[in-house]
């Protein structure tokens, strides 16, 4: 009681206020990069998102991502009576898909490229004139992704080239940045999940997804720890990890992470030289 007093008093004199934001979407669509385009997080001073994970964490690393959606438009013909009449569509994707498989092998071993045929066409005995594709081009900081972006295009292009075949495609409005934790913000985290008996490793992780609070990130000093809601053998989005998340340790796991996030909110607000550090940070980041 002594504590939460103390607290309170702090709050009230210092003034500030908190507000939590529902933030849907967050992977390919990109819900928060629309929401920062409207200003939502605009005048904030930090920001933080925890999410479930199999590990307590509080550096996170994630990949800038640019999805992309591509599509060839050729010419049908009969594949055994006229082949020559047609202009093949499916070639175009499949010797673009190949070019990428190439192209892995002499990029940065931390970027991604990875994408599924979504239409090849119809009928084994027709050349399709259609074909169809979703990639993902992921990097560790955003300018290479604009590297990664332009060589991933000419692959697409040399299936074109190659083949007569059209080429259409489109770049995600809602692009994912890099993840920039705030150091000074993160050890605040750290030492309040310590507080609540939980201990996390400062040994930071190569990055492994994206996410957009990336773009937050690039707006205020932000955080996106990882609370353990299942052991670390158990993967994420699998069934396993989903029904370690509804057990007792799950909500316990989630009671921890809101707390947390409390204990720092309240350090952010009371603590002028935190708030300081913050900042310094947050501006001398590229």
């Amino acid at each position: 009681m002594a504590a939460g007093l103390g607290a309170r008093s702090a709050l009230e004199s210092t003034g500030g206020t908190v507000i939590v934001l529902g933030t849907p979407a967050e992977e390919v669509v990109g819900g928060k990069v629309i929401m920062a385009r409207q200003g939502a997080f605009d005048g904030l001073d930090a920001a933080m998102l925890t999410h479930p994970g199999s590990r307590d964490t509080v550096y996170a690393r994630a990949l800038a991502l640019a999805a992309l959606e591509v599509e060839y438009f050729g010419k049908e013909s009969h594949a055994a009576a006229r082949p020559e009449a047609g202009i093949n569509a499916l070639d175009a994707l499949i010797l673009a898909y190949n070019a990428i498989a190439a192209l892995r092998q002499h990029i940065r071993s931390s970027a991604r490229v990875h994408g599924v045929i979504t239409d090849g066409g119809r009928a084994a005995n027709v050349v399709p004139d259609h074909s169809a594709a979703s990639f993902m081009v992921r990097a560790e900081d955003d300018a290479y992704l604009e590297e990664m972006k332009s060589k991933v295009i000419a692959c697409f292009e040399g299936g074109a080239r190659a083949t007569g075949a059209r080429l259409e495609y489109r770049w995600s409005e809602n692009q994912l940045a890099a993840m920039r934790t705030n150091t000074p913000l993160a050890q605040a985290f750290k030492a309040n999940l310590s507080a609540l008996g939980r201990e996390t490793s400062d040994r930071r992780r190569r990055a492994v997804g994206s996410t957009d609070m990336g773009n937050v990130s690039a707006l205020v000093p932000a955080i996106h720890p990882t609370i353990a809601v299942a052991p670390p053998e158990v993967p994420i989005h699998s069934r396993d990890f989903a029904a370690c998340a509804a057990s007792e340790e799950g909500h316990r796991a989630l009671l921890d992470a809101a707390k947390a996030m409390s204990m720092t909110a309240i350090d952010v607000l009371t603590d002028p030289d935190l708030r300081r550090r913050m900042k310094e940070e947050f501006l001398a980041s590229p």
